[in-house]
This record gives C-alpha cells, structure tokens and sequence, in this order.
C-alpha cells in the first residue's frame, strides 16, 4: 500500500492535470495496487456477511476525477482512494463497509478510516432508523458496544431530538443522528502492516451487527 499512499500525497501537492499526465503510470500503478486489494477484500467480507454476493470493482469503487460542476474546489482530482462494499453495490442505497485512504496533506476527512453504515440519507430513511433506534434501545447499543475499536459518529446530528420522540429518551443522542455510521480512524502504520488485509477482514467483521440494524429499517421502507 505504500506506492498507494505516496501516489495520493504527491497528488495533493500536484493537484493539477499536467503532473497527472506525466505521472500516469505512476497512477496506474498504484490503482492497481488499491484494486487489487479491494478485491480480495469484498471477497474476504463476502465469507462472514451473505449480504455481500457477486461484487464487482465497478460496483464498489469510483473514478478519481471530482465532479467540478458545483464545487467552487477546481481541482481535477480526488486526493483519497476508497472501495465502498454493499449489498447490490454502491448505489442501492444500503449500509456497507467503507475503507478510506487519504493524502496527509490536504485530507478530505480527518484521517484513513474504516467506516460501516450509511450515511447522505433521505429523511424517510433517517426516520424509519431512528424509530428503530427508539423502539430497540438495547439492540442498537448492543451493535455498538460489540464493535471493540469502533465509535459512532456524531458529527452530522441535529442540535435536538425531533418532536416526534421523548426528550428524556434513554438514547436521545442517538435519536439526533442524521448518518448512521460507525468509525475506526487508523493511521500509516496501520496501512503499511503485513497483514493489512487480515485486520481491515477482522475490524470490519465486528460490525457486521450494526450493518444489519441499519439496513433493517432502511429496507422497512416501501
């Protein structure tokens, strides 16, 4: 994976399409080295969780060029790496696994990360989880305190709980969340490990239960 990080850190400091084109293969190179390993990944995932069958890279995967059109940000190229791996693929709509390479110098998020759920969700599916969230307190906190490493994410929650539910609700944090995610920020040492794949298999295996639960009520919707 070293070739993968040292691509994306030079990359945000060239982030301009002339050093991209004289740096192809290098590009190529380390895509490659990514592909690789997302592949054997989503193999690795489809042997503890049935959800996840028949994957492609196309289906879990995305291009390196941003989409420019309503960003004020010109620049051409993504600066992180990411394979995104959920039952039917990246557009269904459900909670997947997530794994997260960013450059060190300009990060789109704070770090490399492991990350299960789903999150930019529609306002009906935001609320037929927090009805589960509600209605199954002890099951929601059970995902979360089996998934060792791992914490929940509340970053992207409203500043109070919705009308609609108790504020003295025992969860009532919970119920403000808007993305449903858990998150393992990791670091270069962890990236650079020999046995890579055999941590990212094992971490992402402890969260298979809050996937679940997610999907759950994001499939209760018509």
């Amino acid at each position: 994976m070293k070739i993968v990080l040292d691509f994306l850190n030079q990359l945000s400091e060239n982030n301009n399409k002339e050093w991209f084109e004289s740096n192809k293969s290098f590009y190529k190179e380390a895509k490659a080295t990514f592909e690789d390993f997302a592949e054997k990944l989503i193999t690795n995932i489809e042997e503890f969780d049935p959800t996840i069958r028949n994957l492609t890279l196309k289906d879990c995967t995305y291009r390196i060029h941003r989409d420019l059109r309503f960003s004020k940000d010109k620049t051409p190229y993504k600066t992180h790496m990411g394979v995104y791996i959920c039952p039917n693929g990246k557009k269904s709509g459900l909670g997947g696994y997530y794994f997260h390479l960013e450059s060190q110098s300009k990060q789109y998020l704070p770090s490399h990360l492991l990350a299960t759920g789903a999150v930019c969700l529609p306002n009906n599916i935001i609320n037929s989880i927090r009805e589960d969230v509600f209605t199954l307190p002890n099951e929601f906190q059970n995902c979360i305190d089996i998934a060792k490493g791992w914490e929940i994410d509340e970053e992207n929650k409203m500043k109070t709980v919705p009308k609609i539910f108790p504020k003295e609700a025992i969860n009532a944090e919970y119920l403000k969340l808007k993305d449903f995610i858990l998150n393992k920020k990791i670091d270069d040492n962890y990236i650079l490990s020999p046995n890579l794949l055999e941590r990212v298999t094992e971490d992402f295996a402890k969260t298979i239960q809050f996937k679940e639960f997610v999907n759950r009520a994001i499939s209760a919707i018509d």
